[in-house]
């Protein structure tokens, strides 16, 4: 703690400098190269004394979790039906944070180079997968049923033994799309977590997560028309990764390295796990699903500069320096209300429509956001990324205000 304390104060309190590039044209974005240039506060324009105070304020809404995850886990999501953990969990270091303004950074606390779970922030990650399917034409229209182009799934199981008479009526495949209601299922639909789809993938029911409050109905309810109610589910999001996973025809991690995280510059410390259960035999080789979260362990595990750098991937509309890694329609829809939902765009793009998410921010700010909580904040208005890692829910506003007070040195 008191490490992070004086990496703060130096940033804080160094005196402005002529060193920094000052001869940059100011309508050409500074992107970061390995290294991202630093600036203090006072040299980009920003007041040192309001984001000092925007900083400790998000130390002190320190989530109230317990640092130990797998605790944590068994507290919350592992109470549900079928709840207990498939996929990896690790414990969480200190609060930590980087704010980016006008593309350097003028701030960072806590252990912004430590390996965490990011838990949902990982369903921005594999929506970007997605959408890098939909620029090269693997995925023709966002509203194709997503039966088109997922054949049967062979499940890799190697305990799998006996004679096949022992299995009859059973079949040795997957089928994810095949019921009536999944087969209306639109790749939009998944995207926007409107999908209603029904079935079981890698032991979880879809009514398991998050369960409804009269157990009676949990498996007798009619399917709501795909596309009319919104509800976070975590099988479906793994439903999209597997759905995607045979679109690539590769692993959904070295599909997002090549095409998003290597070009953006990205460490090669971040990893992007499934579950223990989660593999399929694939063109001859057995792949692993990754999974869109953490809710039963697995996930993007990444420090907070690589989620910067993504973050500020989003902010730049999907541009990286000369190269276009997201095209500006995914990203136009992805930050498109949902009708369901106002406030969501694509996984996980939660939008400040009407600024009912964060009251204190801008209507057209964003955040890629997960359990924890885990906060990626993108502001256009502002030119501005800033990354919180294990604040409270409840004071994200009140940090993004001050935040907001200290860029407008109000």
């Amino acid at each position: 703690m008191v490490a992070h304390r004086l990496v703060l104060l130096a940033l804080l309190l160094l005196p402005p400098s002529a060193a920094w590039p000052q001869s940059r044209d100011a309508a050409v974005p500074y992107y970061p190269d390995a290294v991202w240039q630093q600036k203090t506060p006072s040299e980009a324009g920003v007041d040192p004394r309001l984001l000092k105070d925007a900083i400790a304020f998000a130390i002190s809404g320190e989530t109230k979790a317990p640092r130990d995850l797998k605790l944590n886990h068994y507290q919350t999501f592992g109470r549900e039906p079928f709840g207990y953990a498939i996929g990896p969990i690790k414990d969480r270091g200190d609060p930590t944070g980087i704010i980016i303004y006008k593309g350097y950074v003028v701030a960072e606390w806590g252990e912004p180079l430590r390996v965490d779970m990011t838990h949902s922030v990982t369903k921005s990650f594999l929506s970007s997968v997605v959408g890098v399917a939909f620029d090269k034409g693997m995925i023709r229209s966002i509203h194709d049923t997503v039966r088109e182009y997922v054949p049967p799934v062979l499940v890799y199981n190697p305990l799998a033994a006996g004679n096949k008479s022992d299995s009859l009526g059973t079949s040795d495949f997957l089928y994810l799309f095949e019921t009536p209601h999944n087969r209306t299922i639109t790749w939009d639909h998944l995207l926007r977590q409107v999908s209603d789809w029904e079935g079981t993938l890698w032991g979880k029911p879809d009514w398991a997560d998050r369960p409804g409050d009269v157990p009676a109905e949990w498996t007798t309810r009619p399917r709501n028309k795909a596309g009319s109610v919104y509800k976070y589910n975590d099988t479906r999001v793994n439903v999209l990764a597997l759905a995607a996973l045979n679109v690539w025809r590769r692993p959904l991690p070295q599909v997002l390295k090549e095409n998003i995280m290597d070009p953006i510059g990205a460490s090669n410390t971040w990893r992007w796990y499934g579950y223990e259960n989660s593999w399929i035999v694939l063109d001859g080789n057995v792949v692993q699903s990754v999974t869109g979260g953490g809710h039963w362990g697995g996930g993007m595990y990444i420090h907070a500069y690589d989620m910067a750098r993504f973050g500020y991937l989003t902010l730049r509309h999907g541009k990286w320096k000369d190269r276009k890694l997201i095209s500006n329609q995914w990203m136009d829809w992805a930050q498109t209300p949902t009708p369901a939902q106002p406030t969501y765009g694509f996984m996980n793009w939660f939008l400040n429509t009407d600024r009912k998410y964060l009251p204190s921010a801008p209507a057209s700010a964003f955040v890629h956001i997960g359990n924890g909580t885990n906060m990626i904040y993108v502001d256009r208005d502002h030119d501005l990324v800033a990354v919180v890692r294990w604040i409270d829910g409840k004071a994200m506003d009140g940090f993004v205000q001050r935040l907001i007070s200290a860029v407008e040195r109000k």
